[in-house]
């Protein structure tokens, strides 16, 4: 009957239930669809001929189920899952578990892959524009729906995988729910709202609009809606991976079945996060440079518009007039130099992107090095470095940084410390 639950109980286990002695003997009960409880005596004599009797007489309450029409609870074993009609998966087997590890790994990989939308706004040196760098769009845009793809097969995966029902955690395991209908329920209840918020592809829709048109007043526009998508993603993919590895943690008792697989996987967490602050650095210097770029333009009147500092506009009436003058204007109200003790506009920590050249380079790997070293530093230091503006925003992301830094050292350490004592306390019951 639909929207019934079919539980599993491991009837393997009942010669650990019963007494090792007639003087300890004590009674387990079972039940029918509507009888009493009745007490049943065990002792290690019996402890084979009751679990012959056991699953007989599951069997025919099985049958007396179907012919009254509603479910029962029934004992079944692992073989019959395997060779059941519903393709139902066991939450603890091997396979499962190994999925789970890869679609943990991928959940990593689409964080990694999401900052890369960040490098996408780059200065044009010669025509003093700001554009899009088309070529890292199709790359980032196509790797980002191959793990969005991934994602989709393990939300399928959800839909046919079994769960422990909570009122049966007694024993054990407890009472597996098979049921598909209550299975799916589950899952549209608890996760698919932030699986599907997590999928949604908005960042390849902005950058494939922007690549049918290609319209330099569209530059702007897309540079602020990837920072606005990538960032709001982030809160259910964080959201969905966190509780994932803990879910893996307790049902195979590690994440990691090494302490060195243990170390590098935290190691490679915070690494990941000095990947995500140098885009997210890179990204606010090229913003902190467009604000600077369009005070100066405002300062130029008439010689100067807003559009002619995005690249694509070069058609723009009176573009000729700032094309004689913007090399002189910019200049002189943008110049960024770590030297300069009376700068003409003050970047702040976003000084040093602007005066090495990166954000005006058409080398991704060079830009990307560089951020990322400079992401481990100031994450590492805990941004003690740093010299801001009076920039709020600009000040905001260097105290998120210092306080990022020092929560991600504490939890690689903490972490690692926590692995290797549970690797050892594995290690010694096995023995």
């Amino acid at each position: 009957m639909a929207g019934k639950r079919e539980n599993f109980a491991r009837v393997d286990d009942l010669d650990s239930w019963l007494p090792s002695s007639s003087a300890s003997r004590q009674q387990n009960y079972s039940s029918n669809i509507s009888g009493p409880l009745y007490p049943i005596h065990a002792s290690n004599n019996t402890s084979g001929s009751f679990k012959k009797g056991i699953q007989k007489g599951s069997k025919g309450l099985k049958s007396i189920g179907r012919s009254l029409g509603f479910g029962v609870y029934r004992a079944v074993f692992p073989e019959d899952l395997k060779v059941s009609e519903k393709k139902i998966f066991d939450p603890q087997d091997k396979t499962l578990l190994l999925c789970n590890k890869l679609f943990v790994m991928s959940c990593i990989l689409s964080v990694f892959v999401d900052p890369f939308f960040f490098y996408l706004p780059v200065i044009n040196s010669e025509f003093k524009c700001l554009g899009i760098d088309q070529s890292l769009a199709i790359t980032a845009s196509t790797l980002r729906t191959v793990i969005d793809v991934f994602y989709l097969a393990h939300m399928a995966l959800q839909l046919r995988t079994a769960y422990i029902a909570p009122s049966s955690r007694v024993f054990g395991r407890g009472e597996l729910v098979i049921d598909p209908a209550q299975i799916a329920k589950r899952y549209l209840r608890h996760w698919f709202i932030i699986d599907f918020l997590s999928i949604l592809p908005a960042p390849q829709i902005v950058v494939w609009r922007f690549l049918q048109s290609s319209r330099g007043s569209d530059v702007l526009a897309t540079k602020q809606a990837l920072l606005f998508i990538v960032l709001v993603q982030y809160i259910p993919r964080f959201l969905r991976v966190l509780p994932l590895t803990s879910e893996l943690k307790r049902t195979a008792g590690v994440f990691a079945e090494t302490a060195w697989a243990g170390a590098a996987y935290y190691l490679l967490l915070y690494m990941l996060a000095s990947h995500i602050v140098g885009a997210f650095w890179y990204l606010l210097a090229l913003e902190r440079n467009d604000a600077c770029w369009q005070e100066a333009c405002n300062g130029a009147k008439d010689s100067c518009s807003t559009g002619f500092l995005y690249c694509g506009n070069q058609n723009m009436d009176g573009y000729n007039v700032w094309n004689k003058t913007k090399e002189s204007v910019l200049q002189s109200s943008c110049r960024a130099e770590e030297d300069d003790p009376n700068p003409p506009f003050d970047f702040g920590i976003y000084t040093q992107a602007l005066s090495s050249g990166i954000v005006s380079s058409p080398k991704f790997i060079t830009k990307y090095c560089y951020c990322l070293w400079w992401g481990l530093q100031n994450l590492s230091t805990l941004g003690q470095g740093l010299e801001t503006s009076t920039y709020p925003l600009e000040i905001l992301f260097s105290i998120a940084l210092a306080i990022s830094g020092l929560i991600l050292f504490a939890l690689l350490i903490g972490n690692m410390q926590d692995s290797g004592t549970k690797l050892i306390w594995l290690s010694s019951t096995q023995k």
